[in-house]
């Protein structure tokens, strides 16, 4: 244990001790690049002085002038002005151009030695002031040889070197935001933050995405006052706009991308969680449970796993409806100073087709998840309730069963509330419609089995408990959950139909069969009687779900697609047997559509 320690302690110091030196390393780069402009700035500028004073003659009347009076009146007039002429003479044989081929020369020198120092900068230190004061130091070189009538070539190459050394620190520290951005997504915590700390958002976010946020903006903020400076130091003077051009696109670029990174790691962690989710369940198929602290450690597990797969969706969500656009809307005057509507909505469009794709695939396997838990609680309410559907009891409620599977929903309903609200209604309309297709294909797997026979009262309970189901959960039944349910219902009432005529059949007695009307008739009967009341004795129950439904005063019959049969029709409307079965076969929404 010692041992470990020391290492541990070791390789912290070591981290240490390497920050330290690359620090200090920076600092002494910074230095020696001071150094260099401050040499460049005190003899460039006199030389090049010096060097108008010769070629203009100013400098050798002034020489004369001053040996004149060395010589107190000892020299010969004639003497003098022979010198005089010659030292003019002599200085004006000469070419500027070969002054000023010596300050370009100086220059580039600067330039070379500037750029390789710049360019070993550590990319730990880019936040540090080090590359930032380095470029004001050359954008001081730049004014002040400028503002000196230095040369034109060597202020030129200056400036070309002020532009490159802006470009170079602007894409160091995009690449830098989009290598950040990777380290931290390496390290999710899966604890969701305050609603304080996420100001109130409805994501119920973790950390990860307000610490994308701030790389975000310590790397925009610094290219962003640089791109400010460049503009103002260079443009004046010095034609940029193809630099600048250059600049804005690498930086657009590298922001939209940075976005479309960071989803692929939100996508990678749902990616390995329903990686995780299907290990464990071959796992589990293989071994299978040895003892109940097995099935009680897995449901553990796979209350994990969904916490994780929504603490994901609300990270995606969250950079989906809020992120993304309060940093475009935030920085988009960087590449677009002139506002492009056009361009920011092709943008955005981008972005948010990146996060809703992902939100669309995390969502499926949060879904799919939480529907293997809604299929274990549906077969114990058809099939392991303890009622034998061929001799039911006479209905006198709804079962203990039917509250059991539903909490399963209410469950997941204040989960996805509070942890991703904007996606409830989204989420629970799956799980509604899971819901009726797993009654569906419980149904059409035991029909030959548990339930080969369903007598009135399994039909008039099963046909109440189904209305109590839609009725609670009107708010999130879509169109094709009412199909599927119609569809149940219909299969329900042929299966209650055949077991009455098999009975009949059966008997000695030749007791005439239940009609279909007759089944119905009393199936709406129960409902009658009893529903208002199991609603209102389990209000606190449903409560998540019928507030707004009792608020609105609407309510959805699961008798919607019947007609009761009329006191002088001779039949029930509702579709034949041969039809029903041509449905079941070829149209039921378990067959048909893509179940989730």
């Amino acid at each position: 244990m010692e041992v470990d320690s020391a290492i541990g302690d070791s390789f912290q110091d070591d981290q240490l001790s390497s920050t330290f030196m690359a620090e200090e390393a920076d600092s002494l780069r910074a230095t020696y690049i001071r150094r260099l402009s401050a040499v460049l700035i005190q003899h460039v500028p006199a030389f090049w002085r010096l060097a108008l004073s010769v070629f203009s003659g100013k400098f050798a009347k002034a020489a004369a002038g001053n040996a004149l009076a060395d010589s107190e009146m000892n020299a010969k007039s004639g003497a003098n002005k022979t010198d005089d002429k010659g030292a003019e003479a002599k200085y004006t044989n000469h070419s500027l151009d070969e002054v000023a081929s010596m300050v370009c020369a100086t220059v580039s020198v600067f330039d070379t030695k500037v750029q390789n120092t710049f360019r070993d900068f550590e990319e730990c230190n880019i936040l540090r002031p080090f590359m930032g004061d380095t470029i004001k130091e050359i954008a001081k070189a730049c004014q002040t040889l400028e503002g000196k009538d230095s040369s034109p070539t060597a202020v030129k190459m200056l400036h070309a070197l002020h532009s490159e050394m802006t470009k170079l620190y602007i894409l160091r520290l995009c690449s830098w935001m989009r290598v950040t951005t990777k380290e931290v997504s390496k390290h999710e915590t899966w604890v969701t933050l305050s609603t304080l700390e996420r100001n109130k958002s409805p994501y119920a976010i973790s950390c990860l995405p307000l610490e994308f946020r701030e790389i975000t903006i310590s790397a925009m903020d610094r290219i962003e006052l640089m791109i400010f400076n460049l503009r103002n130091e260079t443009a004046k003077s010095y034609d940029i706009t193809r630099q600048l051009q250059e600049i804005h696109e690498s930086v657009r670029l590298a922001f939209l991308n940075s976005f479309r990174d960071f989803a692929g790691y939100l996508g990678t962690f749902g990616a390995e969680l329903a990686q995780s989710r299907s290990n464990k369940e071959n796992n589990h198929v293989q071994n299978g449970y040895m003892n109940g602290t097995d099935r009680e450690s897995s449901a553990s597990m796979d209350g994990d796993l969904h916490k994780k797969l929504l603490v994901v969706l609300s990270n995606i969500g969250y950079c989906k409806a809020e992120l993304s656009d309060q940093l475009y809307n935030k920085y988009r005057h960087i590449w677009s100073p002139i506002r492009d509507n056009d361009e920011r909505s092709a943008d955005m469009r981008d972005l948010v087709t990146s996060f809703s794709g992902l939100e669309d695939k995390v969502l499926d396997q949060y879904t799919f998840a939480k529907s293997n838990v809604i299929r274990n609680a549906a077969h114990n309410y058809l099939l392991d309730s303890g009622i034998h559907w061929g001799a039911a009891p006479v209905v006198k409620g709804i079962r203990d069963a039917t509250l059991d599977l539903l909490h399963i929903l209410v469950a997941v309903h204040a989960e996805v509330y509070s942890g991703a609200r904007p996606l409830l209604e989204k989420t629970m309309k799956i799980l509604v419609e899971g819901l009726v297709d797993i009654f569906l294909s419980l149904f059409y797997e035991n029909k030959a089995k548990d339930l080969r026979t369903l007598d009135a009262n399994g039909f008039c309970q099963l046909m109440l408990e189904l209305e109590y189901f839609e009725t609670v959960l009107n708010t999130y039944f879509s169109t094709e959950a009412q199909q599927a349910l119609k569809s149940l219902q219909e299969s329900l009432l042929e299966k209650a139909c055949e077991s009455g005529s098999e009975d009949a059949a059966s008997d000695d007695k030749q007791v005439p069969s239940v009609s279909p009307d007759d089944l119905l008739a009393l199936a709406q009967q129960h409902g009658s009687d009893l529903l208002q009341g199991e609603l209102e004795r389990t209000r606190l129950n449903i409560a998540c779900f019928m507030e707004p439904t009792l608020q609105s005063g609407s309510k959805t019959s699961a008798y919607s697609s019947y007609q009761a049969p009329a006191p002088h029709h001779p039949q029930a409307q509702v579709s034949s047997p041969s039809f029903r079965r041509q449905q079941a076969s070829s149209n039921s929404p378990i067959v048909s559509r893509r179940r989730r």
